[in-house]
């Protein structure tokens, strides 16, 4: 008998929401639907706007939370009708929220992240249990909080006997390493800037959300200086466990570093971002997946040809690949974890890992709104 639960995943690309209906009563996780529906440019802007202190910003974040939410169920809605199913047949939704501020371990040694989200709304607006706030706990516990999809990375990708790594590039990017042993045998991590700094860029010059396939990276050329100095930044060299966000890689970062490059252009600029994701990426995988026979890609950074075959570049020794071939594509992966975190916090599981965060143990993710 089928056991299903929806996943929702607003990343830090500010793009869009992305829905699944997972059923997890099997021995592998089905996919049943997928649903993507676009943010506004206007909600959008609002979101990018409060990863920064602003006015009246307590005000605009639960306006724009509340926003989101509706969103959130506009995709609830599709993904029931695409399946013909009623919401009576889906158990919880794990709705993550938008991460607009994330501060682990800083400031009074516990420090903060915050999510835009409303899960009360959420539920009144679907009828469905809402399983919301994932990163909190782990937080408490003393760890990252993030990130959060390394255990369900190695429910889907893991092999017995063989080194697994797979790399997630969203907004930003990160990587997770399945040892051969499965169990208690994961390393995860946040590498850096995934797709967070060449959007921003390209909005800025060609107005464009991104740069599709990679291809006005593609004709630049890397500026090799302006690659110096970017990986000069010192969270590259931190030791794990670490995560980060746009409040560190966002475009005053990046602003700051071209104060010296003023006349590079702006196409081998792009060229130079795209890059410095290649490199901080590839460098991180030969450092701790040296063992890994290939790299599975998943994000929206996947479908970014150039992107890729920088990796590849970078990685002979491996085959870079995209999550297509172990039956999940790269868009639904974020969305999917999800919905299995909320399966695991239905089930009073643990599903956060003390290898990946730092954290003091393993923890029971998550709080239950229920409909």
């Amino acid at each position: 008998m089928a056991e299903l639960f929806a996943g929702l995943m607003s990343g830090t690309s500010l793009d869009g929401v992305d829905g699944v209906l997972l059923d997890v009563s099997g021995p592998s996780l089905d996919v049943l639907a997928h649903v993507s529906v676009p943010m506004s440019a206007a909600l959008s802007g609002e979101m990018l706007a409060l990863n920064s202190a602003g006015p009246n910003e307590l005000h605009r974040a639960a306006l724009a939370a509340s926003a989101l939410v509706r969103i959130y169920a506009q995709v609830i809605s599709e993904l029931l009708d695409k399946t013909g199913l009623d919401k009576s047949a889906v158990t919880a939704i794990g709705a993550h929220g938008q991460t607009v501020r994330h501060q682990p371990r800083v400031f009074d040694g516990i420090g903060y992240t915050l999510q835009l989200n409303n899960p009360a709304l959420l539920a009144e607006l679907t009828g469905i249990d809402v399983v919301a706030d994932f990163r909190s706990r782990d937080l408490a516990a003393g760890g990252q909080g993030a990130p959060l999809v390394p255990a369900f990375h190695q429910s889907v990708f893991g092999v017995l006997g063989e080194t697994v790594s797979a790399l997630n590039i969203g907004g930003i990017s990160n990587l997770t390493v399945i040892g051969p042993e499965l169990a208690d045998d994961v390393l995860g991590f946040d590498c850096g800037p995934g797709n967070v700094l060449m959007n921003a860029w390209c909005q800025h010059h060609l107005g464009a959300p991104f740069d599709a396939e990679g291809s006005w990276a593609a004709a630049g050329s890397v500026h090799a200086a302006l690659l110096e100095a970017l990986l000069e930044e010192p969270y590259f060299r931190q030791l794990t466990p670490k995560s980060t966000g746009r409040d560190l890689f966002n475009i005053d970062w990046l602003t700051r570093q071209l104060e010296g490059f003023r006349s590079v252009a702006p196409v081998d600029v792009q060229a130079t971002l795209t890059e410095l994701t290649a490199v901080a990426c590839a460098n991180d995988v030969r450092h701790y997946a040296a063992g890994s026979k290939s790299l599975i890609v998943c994000g929206g950074g996947a479908f970014n040809t150039h992107l890729v075959s920088r990796l590849q570049a970078h990685l002979p020794l491996m085959l870079v690949q995209s999550s297509d071939v172990s039956g999940l594509p790269p868009q639904q992966v974020e969305a999917a974890a999800f919905a299995w975190l909320a399966h695991k916090t239905i089930r009073r599981e643990t599903a956060s890992l003390k290898s990946v965060t730092g954290a003091q143990g393993a923890r029971i993710l998550g709080a239950v709104y229920s409909a």
